[in-house]
């Protein structure tokens, strides 16, 4: 299969977004948008993003990766991963009119990437499916119950730090005081609107979704802490619209070759599903 690659950019407000469409000669009518999480820029990290398009090219499906407003090539000032929708709006806009054979459009994104795509793909109806990769729920009470129990609990038990101990290397001090601070913050109370305000997307999307979640990754465990914790995740989790699939000790942005084509198998066969 002839594989295309195209340097693209188009408008969004004032600002111009840069990006590149990978296709194939015949591409089904099911693209792919990759979102990019930040802080970094379309290529991803280790290609990440680049060797991601080429496998669903060559399956047959159309993929354009782009750079948010203020990163990488784009135009504009910065923005956090809740205010992009403009920009994935004018990428899904732009994805269409270049490509008249696809009509409907997954969202690919990883970490606040894919937190962005659950506050946006349910206000469009022209995406059909996301593919999430270790979303980011962070609130500091999730985060400080994460080191808790995936940190300090593992590491008290190694040999490291106590040997580091013996040789008087240890910041034992420094440990325990980020240890009492940790402890304080997992106790407190408070609302995690983050959490909610995806669980709101999640809910009203129409589409499906497949998730796919790192077996190292302290963002992963603290997405799973929370979601075990929450009757309403729980319950949109165990929706049959929702796919798990779950990478034994892979890292937070999949850094080995096998853990990256794993993922693109995962989201080429879901494709076609």
């Amino acid at each position: 299969m002839t594989i295309a690659r195209h340097a693209v950019a188009f408008p969004c407000g004032q600002d111009w977004l840069l990006g590149v469409v990978t296709r194939p000669d015949k591409p089904h009518s099911r693209g792919v948008i990759i979102v990019v999480g930040g802080p970094q820029y379309r290529t991803g990290s280790h290609r990440q993003f680049v060797l991601l398009a080429n496998d669903l090219a060559a399956r047959g499906y159309a993929v354009m990766r782009f750079d948010y407003r203020g990163m990488g090539d784009s135009t504009g000032e910065p923005r956090t991963f809740e205010n992009v929708r403009e920009d994935l709006r004018s990428a899904v806009d732009y994805f269409l009119a270049k490509l008249p054979e696809v009509t409907e459009v997954v969202i690919w994104g990883l970490c606040d990437a894919a937190s962005a795509a659950l506050f946006y793909a349910h206000l469009d109806p022209r995406v059909t499916g996301m593919v999430l990769l270790n979303p980011w729920v962070r609130t500091a009470q999730g985060e400080a119950r994460t080191y808790l129990k995936h940190y300090y609990l593992r590491h008290a038990f190694t040999a490291a730090p106590w040997a580091k101990l013996l040789r008087g290397e240890f910041d034992l001090a420094g440990s325990a005081a980020s240890f009492v601070r940790n402890l304080r913050t997992a106790g407190a109370e408070g609302t995690p609107a983050l959490p909610e305000r995806m669980a709101q997307g999640l809910a009203r999307f129409k589409g499906r979704v497949l998730l796919i979640l790192s077996g190292n990754d302290l963002t992963a465990k603290e997405f799973s802490d929370m979601a075990a914790g929450s009757k309403r995740w729980r319950s949109l989790l165990q929706s049959p619209k929702v796919v798990h699939h779950r990478l034994a000790d892979a890292t937070h942005s999949f850094s080995r070759r096998d853990w990256r084509d794993q993922v693109s198998s995962w989201t080429s066969a879901w494709l076609r599903s």
